[in-house]
């Protein structure tokens, strides 16, 4: 979704459906726990079970922690000013059906920059999640997400970066 906001700046929105990111977290969860050994039973289960009722509340509130954290990695985009008082902020948990980050952009921003960015953020959060959910169930593994997760958050960093400014070549008479 992009829109006209300012001159020379657009909006554009990346959405990420909570479906699509718990059904990747399930995924990789159950993955995780069937690789682990027969005799490790237990384990096997509290990590398969990241998606069940009252374990998906943690789930949820990491979701929200890592848009939020995606939302501020991205301030020079993303900041908003406080446009009514008192802004009133709680801590309710919501389990928003699409979570929203909106961008300003230079009009000539790349459609392709954004596409690759909205996959990074989804597997960033898909990441994040998991990295706490092991973090509790099987911190043995939890190494592997983290390692996972700062990928992700420095190949968003770059995407961004080299798309900041405009190219300009200077002209060479030969």
């Amino acid at each position: 979704m992009t829109g006209q906001k300012e001159s020379g700046k657009r909006e554009a929105a990346l959405g990420f459906k909570r479906s699509q990111l718990l059904y990747d977290i399930k995924n990789l969860g159950f993955i995780e726990g069937d690789v682990l050994e027969p005799e490790q039973y237990h384990t096997r289960q509290r990590i398969q079970d990241i998606g069940e009722r009252g374990n998906v509340d943690r789930v949820t509130r990491i979701m929200d922690l890592s848009v939020a954290h995606c939302t501020e990695k991205l301030y020079p985009f993303t900041r908003r000013e406080i446009r009514r008082a008192p802004t009133v902020i709680d801590d309710r948990l919501r389990e928003d059906k699409i979570y929203w980050i909106v961008l300003r952009v230079a009009a000539d921003f790349s459609e392709t920059t954004l596409i690759y960015l909205e996959k990074l953020i989804h597997e960033f959060i898909v990441s994040r999640v998991l990295y706490d959910w092991l973090s509790i169930t099987n911190p043995s593994k939890r190494e592997i997400w983290r390692e996972k997760m700062e990928e992700l958050e420095a190949e968003i960093m770059k995407s961004l970066k080299k798309r900041q400014g405009r190219v300009r070549r200077g002209l060479h008479p030969f």
